[in-house]
C-alpha cells in the first residue's frame, strides 16, 4: 500500500471500538482528577473576594495548583480511552478548553459555567471517538451541561458548586452512549 493511501485511511480503521466499561473508567478517573483542580481554583477565586484578606488562603497558590492539574485530566482521558493520537489530543484539548472556557465565563459572568464549558470542549477532543461517534453530538452534550450549570447556579445557588466537576466529561460520555443507541436502533430497523 502506498504512503498516500495509508495517509487517507482513517486513524481508527481496523481498531476495535472502545468498550463502554473502559470509556467510563477513563471518564471517571479523569473526573476524579478534575474535582481537586476545580475545587482548588474555586478556593482561590473565593479567597480573592473575601472581606478579610489577611485570613484568606493564598489565592494565587490555589489557582495555580488547580490550573496545573488540568493537563493531567486531559492526559488521563486521552491515554485511558486509548486515543490513537493522545499527545496531539491533549494539546488540542487544552487549547479548546481555553478558547471556549474564557469567553463563556465572560458571557455567563461566572467562573463555574465557563469551567464546565471549557473542560467539556476539551473532553470532546481528548476522549477517543469511535466510528459511530459525532463531534456534533458531543458538542450538544457539552452545551446542555453548560446551560444546565448556568441555570442551576442561578436557581440552586451554591449547592451546585460542589458537584459541577461531574458535568463536563460525563456529558461527553452520555452523548456517545446516546449516539451508539441511535446507531443500534437504526441498524436493527434495517
Amino acid at each position: 500500500m502506498s504512503s498516500l493511501a495509508r495517509a487517507r485511511r482513517p486513524i481508527l480503521a481496523g481498531a476495535a471500538p472502545l468498550s463502554p466499561r473502559r470509556k467510563w473508567r477513563a471518564i471517571t478517573l479523569a473526573t476524579l482528577l478534575l474535582a481537586p483542580a476545580y475545587w482548588s481554583i474555586l478556593v482561590g477565586l473565593v479567597s480573592l473576594i473575601v472581606d478579610d484578606p489577611a485570613g484568606a488562603p493564598n489565592a494565587g497558590l490555589f489557582i495555580a495548583f488547580g490550573l496545573c492539574l488540568i493537563p493531567f485530566v486531559f492526559l488521563a482521558l486521552a491515554f485511558l480511552s486509548e486515543h490513537p493520537r493522545a499527545p496531539r489530543a491533549v494539546v488540542g484539548a487544552m487549547i479548546l478548553a481555553l478558547l471556549v472556557g474564557i469567553p463563556v465565563s465572560a458571557v455567563a459572568a461566572d467562573a463555574v459555567t465557563g469551567f464546565v464549558a471549557g473542560i467539556g470542549a476539551g473532553g470532546v477532543v481528548a476522549l477517543r471517538a469511535d466510528l459511530g461517534h459525532s463531534w456534533k453530538a458531543r458538542a450538544l452534550g457539552v452545551l446542555v451541561a453548560t446551560v444546565y450549570t448556568f441555570l442551576m447556579i442561578r436557581l440552586a445557588g451554591d449547592l451546585l458548586l460542589i458537584v459541577a466537576p461531574a458535568f463536563p466529561l460525563s456529558a461527553v460520555g452520555i452523548s456517545d452512549h446516546l449516539s451508539e443507541r441511535r446507531r443500534d436502533r437504526a441498524a436493527a430497523a434495517r
